[in-house]
């Protein structure tokens, strides 16, 4: 389906991590490819000089907060995660002929109260918004959320794509018998069980700039060589390879909320780091969303999988035997392969977007 041409303003934050500004800027870059035009307004647009450096034809970046001039909102404008528009810009919203479509667009979360919560409508009664209407819009990984972010060139991509010669391109090459893995994590107590367990069989470990690098440096010496484990050091990388990273990959581990999903894009075995919340609510989100994903695994695939996964966030010791990654990789590729095929089988995130800019309500 096309959808006639509209000009959205997306607001962004860039918090921690840089994973706010990675989840709009696909965004921004996939309502592009769809005929829209974009303007995206950052507070940090630094991590774009690598993650996107060369831009995307009709998505413009703004700085923000600036003074915005004769500034005038466009058809839509989505406020990410909850980040505030300016005062200024909400009365102009308000005073435009036609309305803007105003979306809140949400954190990610499998949690129930996602289902209940999208497409809810917040009327505003006071302020420089008095009159407008603003829309609670929620990603998600059931047919009663807004999905997720997927290009939709995405499955013929990844269908074309050849490890190998990806690899050959890092100047690196499999060995015989050797996995895979890629490694992206915040600091991690469980890492040196990990390298322990993947050094018993021949490994390749590629690890993403920052904190993953730092950690293996640490733990594995500058010959970056343990047992039949070696690693490979990565350079920060765009999101296109990035994503190529994980297809080339027998298991990812992954944090926060962008590579979590391009994770399940992958269709691999994968492990979430999630991010970290002061009063634990991070460890309900992790149970939601291994409740929904391992909903039709066997046991002897689920109960592993959420010691496997708890451990690794912290939430539980250390099992007497370790964490056991790899006769757990050996069952985990049947139950990421219908997972991914579950969330195709779902309307994107972008397509629900531009089907309730279309008919609000």
């Amino acid at each position: 389906m096309t959808h006639p041409t509209k000009h959205w303003d997306v607001f962004c934050r860039v918090i921690d991590n840089f994973g706010d500004v990675g989840v709009c800027w696909r965004l921004a870059r996939d309502l592009s490819s769809r005929g829209q035009t974009v303007r995206l307004w950052l507070d940090d647009r630094s991590a774009l000089a690598w993650m996107a450096p060369e831009g995307a034809s009709g998505v413009e970046v703004r700085d923000w907060p600036v003074t915005l001039g004769d500034e005038q909102p466009g058809d839509v404008v989505v406020e990410a995660f909850g980040c505030e528009l300016p005062d200024a810009f909400l009365a102009r919203m308000a005073q435009r002929q036609s309305a803007s479509v105003w979306i809140n667009l949400e954190y990610l979360s499998a949690e129930p109260y996602v289902e209940r919560s999208h497409r809810l409508r917040s009327p505003q009664f006071s302020g420089p918004a008095a009159g407008l209407d603003k829309w609670f819009f929620y990603p998600g990984f059931t047919a009663r959320t807004g999905g997720l972010l997927r290009e939709p060139g995405l499955p013929a991509e990844q269908a074309a794509f050849d490890r190998d010669t990806w690899l050959a391109g890092l100047g690196l090459r499999r060995a015989a018998g050797e996995r895979v893995v890629t490694l992206f994590c915040y600091d991690n107590s469980a890492l040196p069980a990990l390298l322990a367990e993947l050094a018993a069989q021949p490994c390749l470990l590629l690890v993403t700039a920052g904190a993953a690098a730092r950690q293996v440096q640490a733990l594995m010496g500058t010959d970056l060589r343990q047992g039949r484990l070696r690693a490979h050091l990565l350079p920060l990388l765009s999101q296109p390879e990035f994503d190529r990273l994980l297809w080339a990959s027998d298991l990812n581990l992954v944090r926060g909320e962008d590579s979590f999903v391009r994770a399940q894009w992958a269709g691999k075995p994968f492990i979430w780091q999630i991010y970290l919340q002061h009063d634990a609510a991070h460890a309900t989100k992790l149970e939601a969303f291994l409740d929904l994903y391992l909903a039709g695994a066997p046991p002897s695939l689920a109960a592993p999988t959420r010691v496997l996964w708890r451990a690794w966030n912290g939430l539980q010791a250390l099992p007497p035997g370790g964490l056991q990654v790899c006769p757990w990789l050996d069952q985990a590729q049947e139950t990421a392969t219908l997972w991914r095929q579950q969330l195709l089988n779902q309307g994107d995130l972008s397509t629900q977007l531009l089907s309730f800019v279309a008919n609000p309500g």
